[in-house]
């Protein structure tokens, strides 16, 4: 059995050349999470969630003629939200990056939003902030970036407490590497019903835990249309297909399944998506595909649990922190 350990970092851009930018508000209590590579990438998407939002998702689609894409948004706002994509697409535009027809080539930036329009943050601007936070976010891209209450995680909720940003990396072997990257808006719970315990902490953990007692199966949920969501992104170095990527982002919904109770809700718009470097090859077809597809789910839960753990305390706050009620 090959070695399973967590990358470098322990963060997506451990993953060869992808970097990852934020920027937010704290009046706001929103902001932008992007990830990028020096050169375009093969990505696609799957959608779970009763209530996405998103942009340019159809092209991820394995039978879509646009092979490869030039950046990812991850953005609060709800569909103001989706404005962040142009504001990278700008950036883009200026380093001659798209796809390229003829006369001009256009940067394509798939874009997924979060709802947290209701967290207490100051939401009466006059014009729309997230293209410029977009545009921030990507002229921050680098191989380290902040976790918690930063990025598209800056004013991020669960029905118990404070949401945020997280990442992971797990290696296997020397060949094959996966990384992800959430931004935790929940509609549940991380944690077992009336405790402080992250479902998350029960994967990849070394040592043994046992499963807290609890009066019911049931988790404390926002029961509010349309207020919630869990967005991310795994990558991986295989040279995997599209076909492949939707199977992988797909697979990997189960990590959120995992870590946050319950998901997937009428009024979540869980979204996945998936992305290669594409610069290691593939082995064996079926073995690596089964393989990243489960580590991906575990990069996924781990990430998770980093997000609720690193989110801190700011002025106008609704909700606590995990780490201030831990006890």
């Amino acid at each position: 059995m090959k070695n399973i350990f967590n990358g470098p970092s322990d963060s997506i851009t451990d993953i060869d050349g992808f970097l990852v930018g934020n920027a937010h508000d704290d009046k706001l209590k929103s902001g932008v999470t992007v990830l990028t590579r020096s050169n375009s990438f093969r990505a696609s998407v799957s959608i779970l969630g009763g209530a996405p939002g998103t942009k340019e998702t159809d092209l991820l689609s394995p039978d879509k003629i646009v092979d490869e894409i030039d950046g990812i948004v991850l953005s609060g706002g709800s569909a103001f939200g989706l404005d962040a994509s142009g504001g990278v697409m700008d950036c883009l535009k200026d380093r001659n990056r798209g796809f390229d027809t003829g006369s001009i080539k256009v940067p394509i930036v798939p874009s997924a939003i979060l709802f947290d329009l209701k967290n207490g943050g100051v939401k009466d601007w006059k014009t729309n902030p997230y293209r410029n936070l977009g545009q921030n976010a990507f002229l921050n891209i680098s191989d380290f970036f902040e976790i918690g209450s930063v990025g598209a995680g800056c004013g991020a909720t669960t029905s118990a407490f404070k949401g945020g940003l997280g990442t992971s990396s797990i290696f296997y072997g020397d060949r094959i590497k996966v990384g992800a990257i959430v931004a935790v808006n929940s509609v549940g719970s991380p944690c077992f019903p009336g405790t402080n315990i992250l479902y998350s902490d029960f994967y990849g953990a070394k040592e043994h835990l046992e499963k807290p007692p609890t009066s019911t199966l049931i988790n404390s949920t926002k029961l509010l249309k349309g207020e919630a969501t869990t967005l991310g992104i795994v990558c991986t170095n295989l040279n995997f297909n599209k076909n492949d990527l939707n199977r992988i982002a797909t697979s990997a919904h189960s990590g959120i399944a995992r870590a946050i109770e319950p998901s997937h809700t009428p009024f979540d718009g869980d979204i996945i998506f998936s992305a290669t470097s594409g610069t290691q090859p593939i082995d064996s077809k079926d073995n690596d595909l089964m393989l990243v597809c489960q580590l991906s789910a575990l990069c996924i839960t781990k990430a998770v649990g980093s997000a609720i753990k690193a989110a801190r305390k700011k002025r106008g706050d609704k909700l606590a922190c995990w780490a201030d009620l831990k006890t």
